[in-house]
């Protein structure tokens, strides 16, 4: 199921916005979905829901979109942003929330199903890669959008989660490497990150949606600018 919200205090908004979706998905034949309706960010925020796109007024009372969509990411919230505003210049701040993209009201059906092809498919890709973990007595398959990263200690690599799980088995990182696909980068001999999971870094440290700080090496950080900026464009594209 793909899980939308949407967050206005317009309430004629609210019902435009999801007619939209709901055009879209029944259009497009998709598979299930559910969406959610807020009429402020602050009940946005308390809802503590797992959503897969959220569309969010930029212009409501405090909080407003903008600091919504930072708090958002603060408490490790890792949906697709799309900022809908009167103002494009509102949303030059977006690259700092990681935005996916942005609609301009009145709502555009051309622009607004351009959108919604790019998420699909994103979010598509992203759900229906998996891992498999070979361990001495099982096999576990894990989706790779699940994993925030992978540290490895001794001769063991544990892979992080972003339900705070933590599994280990035996692998080299260099072999793990090749079985990801381009989302992942190597920060350091010891840790490969998700990009999807990157709020920021400075000092040697990069900082994790789901608040984890991992280090990365000094000779590393130049080629991890370039690739979470690349990262960041792909997913717009």
């Amino acid at each position: 199921m793909i899980k939308f919200a949407v967050c206005d205090d317009e309430p004629f908004m609210i019902n435009e916005i999801s007619t939209f979706v709901s055009k879209y998905m029944d259009d497009n034949s998709m598979i299930s979905y559910h969406i959610s309706h807020f009429e402020n960010g602050q009940s946005l925020l308390e809802n503590h829901n797992d959503f897969d796109l959220i569309f969010l007024d930029i212009q409501m009372e405090q909080p407003d979109g903008m600091i919504t969509a930072k708090r958002l990411r603060q408490q490790g919230n890792h949906s697709l942003l799309v900022f809908v505003t009167v103002l494009k210049e509102c949303v030059f701040d977006a690259f700092e929330v990681q935005a996916y993209d942005y609609l301009i009201k009145p709502l555009d059906s051309n622009h607004f199903k351009r959108t919604m092809d790019r998420a699909m498919e994103y979010l598509k890709q992203r759900m229906s890669k998996n891992l498999v973990v070979k361990r001495s007595n099982s096999c576990e398959v894990i989706t790779l959008s699940k994993i925030i990263y992978f540290e490895v200690i001794g001769r063991k690599i544990f892979i992080h989660q972003n339900d705070g799980t933590v599994i280990d088995y035996y692998n080299k990182l260099n072999e793990l490497e090749k079985q990801v696909d381009k989302r992942f980068f190597r920060c350091h001999r010891s840790y490969l990150v998700n990009l999807d999971y990157v709020r920021s870094y400075s000092l040697g440290q990069i900082t994790l949606s789901q608040g984890n700080n991992v280090p990365i090496s000094r000779l590393r950080e130049k080629d991890f600018h370039k690739a979470l900026l690349y990262h960041m464009r792909e997913r717009r594209t």
